[in-house]
This record gives structure tokens, C-alpha cells and sequence, in this order.
């Protein structure tokens, strides 16, 4: 009995001190305006404001931050624009001609692709190798002054007066003092060099479209235009009506072309080694080529 008094006096003073800590520690908080927290919870509390100290960034901090993101973003911005210039710069090329035909013009290109490298380019090769380039230089000036009417007739159809006028001197003199126009004696004079002219020009001064692109077997690039012209040119050109025989004046055009290939090889693979697509390469250059001539 005596030891159960003991245990019992002993549990009530265990009570009465937790008490009064405890009371005493919540008045100490009330004065300091601090919040009553349990042991455990206050460690728990402490732990996470610990943490959040750990993270957190100060305020002149933070604005450096966003200021240096700012910039990186609108650098950011700037390089986009500026690869999109690129790309735009480096995109495809616009057509400078329609082009509904593509599909029989590109197998008329591949055609004329492979005659050049199986027949034309071997031949021309070969006459290279036996005629020395001074007398094929001499009879590509020959070819050139012989079709003086073309140049001529198509100079006055386009009221270029001053032009014909160039062009009857450069016959002239090359055909008196540079024997026949075997020599271009008149490249010393450069009032009398004047551009080539002919019907496919003149139909374009007279406000004639291009009309379709056409590739034709064997004469290469041309345009629904520039193909009537080019018809319209063989009544004007001496080498078709000056022979009755057809099969003469496609020999001796033939001969011309071989002479003429021989002193470009190299020419044509180099730009269809440069080009993506060699097919419209080719299509564009002629018709910036036509678009000069005709400016001039």
C-alpha cells in the first residue's frame, strides 16, 4: 500500500512538472508573438525552413537572372531570324518560265544529255585533236559573219537603227580585210561588236510573251517563241537557202556544231557538276541568258 502511494505521489509530480513546463513555455510564446509547436513539429518546421533558406535566391539576384534570360531570349530570337534569311537566301530558285510540259522536256534533256557525252563530246574531241584551234577559232568567225543577214534584218524589225548600222560595218570590215570573216578584225573597234540579234528578240520588243518553256531534241533550251523564231531565222539564214540539197545544209550545220563544241568542252560539265538540279539550271540560265539579250 505504502509502495503504491509511492508510485502513485511520483506520477502526479511527473504530471504536474510536464504542466508546468509546458504552460510556462506557452506563456514565454504568447509574449514573443511566437506559435505554441510541439517538439516534434517544431523540427519538422525547422527542417523545412531550413531548406527553403537553401533555396531561396535573393531579390537583386532574381531581377540578374531574368535580365540575363531576356537577353539570351531575344538573342535567341535574332538567330532565328537570321537562319530564316538563310534559308531564305539558300531556298529554290523561283521559275522564270512556265513549265507545264516538265515531264517531256526533262526526257528531252536526258536525251540531249546523253547524246552530247556518247556522240557529240567524243567527236568534237577527236576533230580538236586533228584541227588546230586557230583554224577552228577561224571557221566559228566564219559561220558568225555569214549569218550577217539574220543579225541585220532583225536589228532594223526592231527599229535599233544605230545597231544595224554596227552591225553592216563588222560585216564589212571582216569580210574585206579579215578574209571572208575568217578574222575578227572589227574586235578592234568596239562600237562595231554589237549583241546578236534575232526573230525570237524581235518578237519580244514587240511585247510577244515567252510562252512555254521547250526543251528540242538536238537544239537544246528554248520557248514557244524563241522556237518561231528560230524557224522564222532559216529564211533569213544563208546556209539553209543558199543549197537546195537538205541534206547539205544539216551537214555543214552539223560541222558547225562539232566546231563549236571543240572549243567549249568542259564548259557544260562544269556548270551540270555545280548544279542540283542540271535540268532546271539549265532552263533558267537560258532564259536570264534571252532576257539580257533582249535588254541590250
Amino acid at each position: 500500500m505504502g509502495r503504491n502511494s509511492v508510485k502513485m505521489a511520483l506520477y502526479l509530480g511527473a504530471m504536474a512538472a510536464f504542466l508546468v513546463i509546458f504552460c510556462s513555455h506557452g506563456f514565454a510564446a504568447e509574449i514573443n508573438n511566437e506559435p505554441i509547436e510541439l517538439p516534434g513539429l517544431l523540427l519538422a518546421q525547422q527542417t523545412q525552413v531550413s531548406a527553403d533558406k537553401q533555396t531561396e535566391t535573393p531579390k537583386d539576384e532574381v531581377l540578374d537572372q531574368e535580365k540575363r534570360n531576356e537577353d539570351e531570349d531575344e538573342f535567341d530570337d535574332e538567330d532565328e531570324f537570321d537562319d530564316e534569311d538563310e534559308y531564305d537566301d539558300e531556298g529554290p530558285e523561283e521559275d522564270l518560265i512556265s513549265d507545264p510540259l516538265i515531264w517531256m522536256n526533262r526526257g528531252i534533256y536526258h536525251f540531249n544529255d546523253k547524246m552530247y557525252f556518247w556522240v557529240l563530246k567524243p567527236v568534237a574531241r577527236g576533230y580538236g585533236y586533228v584541227v588546230p584551234e586557230e583554224l577552228r577559232l577561224a571557221i566559228r568567225n566564219m559561220f558568225y559573219n555569214v549569218r550577217f543577214p539574220v543579225r541585220f534584218v532583225n536589228c532594223l524589225l526592231q527599229g535599233k537603227v544605230r545597231k544595224s548600222g554596227s552591225e553592216f560595218g563588222q560585216f564589212f570590215i571582216n569580210t574585206t580585210v579579215g578574209f571572208l570573216g575568217m578574222q575578227n578584225v572589227a574586235a578592234n573597234y568596239p562600237k562595231l561588236q554589237p549583241s546578236k540579234e534575232d526573230l525570237g528578240q524581235t518578237f519580244a520588243v514587240w511585247g510577244i510573251g515567252n510562252g512555254p518553256f521547250l526543251m528540242l531534241p538536238f537544239f537544246g533550251p528554248s520557248s514557244i517563241r524563241d522556237g518561231l523564231g528560230r524557224l522564222g531565222d532559216t529564211f533569213l539564214d544563208p546556209l539553209w537557202w543558199y543549197f537546195d540539197d537538205l541534206w547539205v545544209s544539216l551537214g555543214i550545220r552539223a560541222g558547225e556544231t562539232v566546231n563549236e563544241t571543240s572549243t567549249r568542252i568542259g564548259e557544260y560539265e562544269a556548270l551540270k557538276e555545280a548544279a542540283i538540279d542540271p535540268y532546271i539550271m539549265l532552263r533558267n540560265a537560258y532564259v536570264q541568258n534571252r532576257n539580257k539579250l533582249i535588254a541590250e
